[in-house]
């Protein structure tokens, strides 16, 4: 997988633009991240806390720039924040990624509501996916979902009513 040499300058932009904020916010500097612009799947971003890069989802980020650049930018620029602040060399302590330090820094740096997932029309990244259907609603699983369930090395519930996901009928597009 590779990244783009330059990825988008406004995406870029929105990222320095956090970490000014949060620098002025927590009195500190940080180190720039790498940025790339490949991430495929149904995430919209992703942090790598080692090796300090921020992945974004091109399809995604394309579809949806405003809501990208107010939301997910500062989120996954918080996990990296956050693990600068309380994951590096801290020992055995783990932080959640989602914890209460993520949270605190999605209010109080970014004055953003943190939201761990994204609602974003997932039909323009055209993937297969399989129906499935608990006591309350239908779903939709990934290929890769759908397969470990047959292969027996996964099973999926609903979050809402808790039931087990069965399968419906044929794949379909979303």
């Amino acid at each position: 997988m590779s990244s783009l040499p330059h990825p988008d300058a406004q995406l870029s932009a929105r990222v320095e633009a956090c970490f000014v904020q949060a620098e002025a916010r927590l009195g500190r500097s940080f180190p720039r991240p790498r940025i790339h612009l490949n991430m495929r799947g149904r995430a919209a971003g992703s942090a790598r806390l080692q090796t300090w890069e921020l992945r974004f989802n091109p399809a995604l980020y394309q579809a949806n720039t405003a809501a990208f650049l107010t939301e997910v930018v500062p989120h996954e620029v918080a996990h990296l924040l956050v693990h600068a602040l309380w994951g590096e060399g801290r020992g055995k302590s783990r932080v959640l990624p989602h914890g209460r330090q993520w949270q605190s820094v999605m209010r109080e740096v970014f004055n953003l509501e943190p939201r761990t997932t994204h609602s974003f029309d997932l039909a323009v990244l055209g993937q297969r996916t399989h129906a499935y259907a608990c006591a309350c609603q239908q779903h939709r699983l990934s290929v890769r979902r759908h397969n470990k369930v047959l292969r027996g090395e996964a099973r999926y519930h609903c979050r809402r009513c808790r039931q087990p996901l069965v399968p419906l009928r044929e794949p379909v597009t979303d």
